[in-house]
């Protein structure tokens, strides 16, 4: 009976030994788990930190480059006000070439209508003269025989004096002609006054639109520049902040340096959106003050 109790009693005794070398063998892989997730930890950090010198690297370098592209953009900027302003006196020296040529253009027409006037004149003068010669020479033959002829003298100076008659009436016609003449060549000189005005002012009006879409070109060339160079760079900070804070491993002093370089690159963002929001307003006056001066 005692021997079956003490069996018993080892049996149990075993049992438990059994089971507690199983509890620790359990302990020993969870240890051995542990650490290597410590270990596996640790490499993040090393690997995060690294991470974090290469940005701030990449940070100082992007500094000067924006530095550096400020500087470009300055200079850009005064060759730019030194470029319009050769365009404007340019403009201005072209304006009085065409005022000049104009006037001269006027004068030649004047002149040219008169000497037409006077090559009429002349020529109407001419023929008078021949009438006038032709007639002397019949009034002698008529004269001649005068004495001889006194019977057809009266039908002859009847003749004579429907004929003057007639030459008359051409003088008159011609002479409402050349009036008719004279008119259309001050219609058309006056037609071709107003087109010179118009094309002085098609011309001025074209210059200044051209002018406009150069600057709205660099304008927007400036806007492409500012989205792709200056707003995404902070853009592209936030995000890549954003994916470290969400990595649960970050202790409290990472989180607060992620929050700062956030708030900074916010605050960058907010300056050049700023930045693009009043160079987007300058553009549109610069184009409302061209069509005021236009219209």
């Amino acid at each position: 009976m005692d021997k079956r109790i003490k069996k018993e009693a080892l049996l149990i005794a075993n049992n438990e030994l059994v089971f507690q070398n199983l509890e620790k063998e359990k302990r020993a892989a969870e240890l051995l788990i542990a650490n290597k997730q410590l270990v596996f930890q640790n490499l993040e950090k090393e690997k995060r930190a690294a991470e974090l010198l290469i940005a701030n690297k990449e940070l100082a370098f992007q500094n000067q480059e924006k530095e550096k592209r400020a500087a470009e953009l300055l200079i850009a900027n005064e060759e730019l006000a030194f470029q319009n302003q050769e365009k404007e006196k340019r403009a201005a020296e072209l304006l009085i070439a065409n005022e000049e040529l104009a006037f001269q253009n006027l004068e030649k027409e004047k002149r040219a209508a008169e000497l037409l006037i006077a090559n009429k004149e002349l020529a109407f003068q001419n023929l008078e003269k021949e009438k006038r010669a032709a007639e002397l020479l019949i009034a002698n033959k008529e004269l001649a025989f005068q004495n001889l002829e006194k019977e057809k003298r009266a039908a002859e100076l009847l003749i004579a004096n429907k004929e003057l008659a007639f030459q008359n009436l051409e003088k008159e016609k011609r002479a409402a002609e050349l009036l008719i003449a004279n008119r259309e060549l001050s219609f058309q000189n006056q037609e071709k006054e107003k087109r010179t005005a118009q094309l002085i002012k098609a011309n001025l009006e074209l210059k200044r639109a051209k002018e406009y879409q150069n600057e709205y070109t660099n304008g927007l060339e400036e806007i492409m520049f500012i989205t792709s160079h200056k707003v995404r760079q902070p853009i592209s900070n936030i995000l890549g902040i954003s994916y470290l804070l969400n990595q649960p491993s970050n202790s409290p002093e990472e989180l607060k340096e992620s929050l700062f370089y956030m708030k900074q690159s916010a605050l960058a963002l907010d300056t050049y959106t700023k930045e693009l929001t009043v160079f987007i307003f300058n553009l549109k006056q610069k184009g409302k003050k061209i069509n005021k001066i236009e219209n």
